[in-house]
């Protein structure tokens, strides 16, 4: 829905009724899930449905949250823009956001945006975890100027409430004073968006790789070897920030820890100019809610599922293709002339858009990669895309 996870507000404060609240309320009338009658979304998940679909939620009527997520696209933006397609073009027809649109398939993994014990930050939702949940950053791209750019929550639940089936599915779902709440009719909004967003269908587990736990695939020897590769520390540092589960063949493997690492990605000038000049991104530094001195230049991990149907690639888009990515990181660990160039610009790679506060810990873990090794892992990450996208693996 968070068509660049660009900076502006996410919106007022879902005051009244909490997310959590609001996520787990019974059905009015003591409706559950799949007892609606002659409800046109009688539960929270279809609800959400109908409205990730309906650009009804953005000013101009012209984009819904599908349309910088794309299900024909491995919910990624296909949209071409001055920027190509490292961010997305706003309601208006002319803005454009400043960060890549985050992925959405399997973020209900993403825990809450906390602080754990050890002073490590973790979570949340866009890419500098700014909305502390799925309901919560739902809420805001429909009053992002520069998205769907709604004037206010007031606004947005007029609409809802000006359509009978919305109207009829909103009250039986969270009571039938819902309407005269503003704030609370419009966090039930975001309630139902994360939903249906917590739904298998975002994060179904069936890709070739979840068919190779489960002894239903068998990979080939590129995908094997990138496996080992990927989940070995003495070969690699992939699964320093992307492997959440103590075993390396756990089930529910989402291949991010939901830290924010800066791990030194260039600035990509075509998606953060202002009057001519590059302004750089400072991430998570950005969330309102952080103050740490060393927060400039991190981003949230992301998860590898569905990665080689879903570039460009970082939060700004810089790189658009998946081997660049590792190569990219490789960079850290070689002394190889030719390894220090970019092979989509033919250039020596460029300065990271924030120099400080790298994450060289993680980044220079593990030796330099040769190209078979380098292929090998771009092969594996193929293997992490859902059954419904391998189509795209051949475009």
């Amino acid at each position: 829905m968070a068509q660049s996870g660009s900076r502006p507000p996410i919106g007022k404060a879902l005051l009244g009724l909490g997310i959590a609240t609001l996520v787990a309320l019974p059905l009015a009338g003591g409706l559950r899930a799949g007892q609606g009658g002659d409800l046109a979304f009688p539960t929270a998940e279809s609800l959400g449905e109908a409205l990730f679909f309906d650009p009804i939620l953005s000013l101009n009527r012209s984009q819904s949250c599908a349309t910088c997520h794309d299900p024909s696209a491995g919910h990624a933006d296909p949209r071409e823009t001055v920027a190509g397609h490292a961010v997305s073009l706003g309601d208006d027809g002319a803005s454009l956001g400043d960060r890549n649109a985050p992925a959405i398939g399997y973020a209900r993994f993403s825990p809450s945006f906390q602080r754990l014990a050890d002073g490590t930050l973790v979570g949340g939702q866009f890419w500098d975890g700014r909305a502390k949940d799925l309901a919560e950053q739902a809420g805001g791209p429909p009053l992002n100027p520069i998205e769907m750019g709604m004037p206010g929550s007031a606004d947005v639940v007029a609409r809802l409430a000006a359509e009978p089936d919305y109207r009829t599915a909103f009250e039986a779902l969270y009571g039938p004073a819902i309407f005269a709440d503003t704030e609370a009719a419009y966090a039930a909004m975001g309630a139902a968006l994360a939903a249906y967003q917590s739904t298998d269908e975002f994060a179904p587990f069936d890709s070739k790789y979840d068919r190779w736990l489960r002894g239903e695939y068998k990979m080939t020897r590129d995908e094997e070897l990138g496996r080992v590769l990927f989940f070995s520390e003495q070969f690699t540092n992939c699964n320093q920030c992307h492997q959440l589960r103590a075993s390396p063949v756990a089930a529910d493997e989402t291949f991010s820890n939901y830290e924010f690492h800066n791990i030194g990605v260039p600035a990509n000038g075509a998606a953060r100019k202002v009057n001519g000049v590059t302004v750089p991104d400072l991430g998570l530094a950005l969330n309102p809610g952080v103050q740490d001195p060393d927060a400039a230049g991190r981003f949230k991990v992301p998860t590898l599922r569905n990665v080689a149907v879903t570039g460009p690639y970082m939060h700004n888009g810089v790189f658009d293709d998946l081997r660049t990515v590792v190569l990219f990181y490789n960079k850290y660990n070689t002394r190889d002339a030719a390894r220090l160039v970019n092979p989509e610009t033919g250039k020596e790679w460029e300065p990271a858009e924030v120099p400080e506060n790298l994450s060289l810990e993680e980044l220079e873990h593990g030796p330099a990669l040769d190209d078979k090794r380098v292929d090998a892992i771009v092969a594996f990450l193929g293997t992490l895309t859902d059954a419904r996208f391998e189509d795209l693996l051949e475009e």
